[in-house]
């Protein structure tokens, strides 16, 4: 439990240092918090019926992903917190074209696009 004390110590006295401050005033930080809206807005899509789902903009989302996921990890100094949101992308982008695969050509329907679901739904 002492690990746990220290940690907290350490952790505490760091974020009073100016290093701190400098990093939360700098784009390396506000980049990555503005970005995470695509990740947050694609696993909020998941909600909604895959036919509005535009396959165009989901490849492009992925692949820009891959890319600044490449480009946070060998920016000089590393920045974990845009390639952590790039990979959360990512996945998010790739569940979201598996969806608009097995909708658009793959002929599954999304279970909440049945009537049955529908149905149990209703009050």
């Amino acid at each position: 439990m002492a690990g746990v004390g220290t940690l907290f110590q350490r952790a505490r006295s760091y974020v009073k240092t100016k290093e701190f401050r400098d990093y939360l005033t700098s784009t390396h930080f506000w980049g990555p918090v503005a970005n995470w809206g695509l990740p947050l807005a694609a696993f909020n899509d998941m909600k909604k019926p895959p036919d509005i789902i535009s396959g165009r903009m989901t490849t492009a989302l992925f692949l820009y992903s891959l890319a600044f996921m490449r480009f946070a990890y060998r920016v000089q100094p590393r920045n974990y917190l845009l390639m952590t949101c790039h990979c959360a992308n990512v996945v998010a982008q790739g569940m979201q074209g598996s969806r608009y695969l097995r909708y658009h050509y793959w002929g599954a329907v999304d279970p909440r696009d049945s009537p049955v679901a529908s149905q149990e739904a209703a009050p």
